[in-house]
Order: C-alpha cells, then structure tokens, then sequence
C-alpha cells in the first residue's frame, strides 16, 4: 500500500473510534497524533525513494529507537496503527504489514506510602495551600485517593453523579463504560465542606462539581498542578501525580488483603493483567517483610 492509498483512511478511523467505539477525546487525539507523525516521516522519505507502508513503518521505528524514544511509546504507536489496518479490514482492504512489538521492560508502579498519604490529607490545614481554592483541591486529593479514579474521570463528575447519602459516584470510564466509585466519610466531609464554602451557588445536576475560578470545568492538567502543589509539604522529595494516587489506592488495598478482582472493578480495569501490576508491589513488600523478621535472616546477621 502506498501513501496516497492509505492516508484517506485515517479521518473514517478517526470518526469510527469517537462514534463506534465511544473512546474519550484524549485517546483520539493520541491516536491522531501518532498517525500525522507517522504520514510526515513518510512524506519526507517518499521525495527520495517509493516506500510502501511495511517499510515506511520499519524506517519510522528504527527513527524513533535511535531517537531514544520509550518502548512504551514505540509500542503504542505499533498499537494505533494495527487498529487503523483492522479497520481498512472491515472496509475491504488488506494492506500487508508485519510488527514485532519491543518488549517492554516492566517497572513497579511508584506510590505514596500509607504515612505520606495521612500526613498530606490530615497535617495540612486548607488554610496552609497556597491556592485561591483550598477546600477544592483537598477534596479533589482526598477522592483522588479515596476513589482511584482516573484524573479524566474525576473533572467529568457531575452533581447528578454524586450521592453523599451512600457515598457512591457513578463514573464513566474509558470506553464510556460505567461503574460505580466508593469514598468514605472523610472524603465526604471535605466534599462537603468545598460545597459550603466555595460552592455556595446552586449548582445544576449536569453541572460539573470541580471547576476554576471562572466557574469553568477543570482541566486535566489543572488537576495535575493542584496535586504537585501537595508535593511541597512532603518531607523528601517525591514525584507525586493523580496517576501515582491511583497506584497508591491499588497497592494499598492489595496490601490489605483486598481481592484483586474487586480492585480490578474499582479501577475499571478492562483485563485483569493490568490491576496484577500491583501484585509486584505486594510481593516486594512481602519479601522485605521476610527478610527483615525471618529467625533465620536474623541468626545469619548475627554470626556474621
């Protein structure tokens, strides 16, 4: 397949992942990113030579690896392309490419630990952040981690969404799939008191509840500076994120002895293998544990 032949196909895609699939407009945007890159890397190397689409996608791979571009991106980018040649499939056409995909190198999700957590929720007082809306970002923290929500999911909360009588919250999550989020009575109260005192005006059930100063809905990246503000206080120095909040709500629950498919439904995970991530954590854990109180660990440091 050539490049006149295959472009024409992106805008349908494009239009099938936001109308059929329901995907969020992040995840289409990514899409549409990687595949421009990908046709202005194929322009340029057509002025010197006719490539089909098999090896105009080898060179654009073998540009990003000398380019020291992640696995994870490579990979993803491998993942986009082969849901558009899925897709020229149902509409007839069988363009041949072949993909090996890098092997991912795995990494333990990074999170808070349990102390760093209270200490951020409970030591420091609405009054101690410099923001012009404390109680808001201490309620966006405390459901951040109360909830595992996504930082997508939680600035889409609407009023109508919320029921502070059974501390529920319907979400919708990746796909438009819904679920159900559960928080307890300190989230609730700090919800509350963001309502009181920053919220006062009667707000509509399709409303969204978090919004800036202009009474607009908040952004993702709003969310991810609110929370790095939090980063301050903490004694050593820790990359903090709402990502790394819903890493600390899996882990911790894990590490209490949670079922993992019951931490799989609350974080809306599609697969079990991606909530078995956190498994790693526990079991590191485990085996510091171990090593720490083991009779035998300890006889063996003692004669040395």
């Amino acid at each position: 397949m050539k490049l006149i032949e295959f472009e024409p196909y992106i805008k349908p895609f494009l239009t099938h992942l936001e109308v059929e699939r329901n995907l969020s407009a992040h995840t289409i945007r990514a899409y549409h990113n990687d595949l421009s890159k990908f046709v202005d890397f194929w322009k340029i190397a057509e002025k010197t030579e006719d490539l089909p689409l098999s090896r105009a996608f080898e060179r654009y791979c073998v540009t990003l690896y000398h380019q020291q571009i992640e696995k994870s991106s490579i990979a993803r980018k491998m993942s986009c392309l082969q849901s558009l040649i899925e897709f020229m499939k149902t509409q007839g056409t069988n363009p041949e490419l072949h993909m090996t995909r890098p092997r991912l190198d795995k990494k333990l999700p990074v999170y808070l630990s349990v102390d760093e957590i209270f200490y951020l929720l409970d030591k420091i007082k609405p009054e101690e952040l410099p923001t012009r809306k404390p109680y808001r970002d201490k309620a966006i923290f405390e459901l951040l981690y109360a909830t595992g929500v996504r930082c997508s999911e939680l600035i889409s909360i609407s009023m109508k969404d919320i029921d502070l009588d059974e501390k529920v919250i319907r979400i919708y999550g990746k796909g438009r799939k819904e679920r159900m989020a559960l928080f307890g009575q300190k989230a609730k109260e700090m919800l509350l008191a963001y309502l009181t005192h920053e919220r006062t005006a009667p707000i509509k059930p399709d409303e969204r509840i978090f919004v800036n100063n202009r009474n607009e809905p908040l952004t993702p990246r709003s969310v991810q500076r609110i929370i790095e503000m939090f980063r301050l206080f903490l004694k050593i120095k820790k990359p903090i994120s709402p990502h790394k909040l819903r890493h600390s709500f899996a882990t911790h629950l894990l590490n209490q002895g949670a079922d993992l498919r019951t931490v799989q439904e609350l974080l809306g995970h599609k697969t079990l293998a991606s909530t078995e991530k956190y498994t790693h954590v526990t079991v590191q854990e485990l085996s510091e544990m171990c090593d720490a109180l083991h009779p035998l660990n300890k006889f063996i440091k003692s004669s040395e």
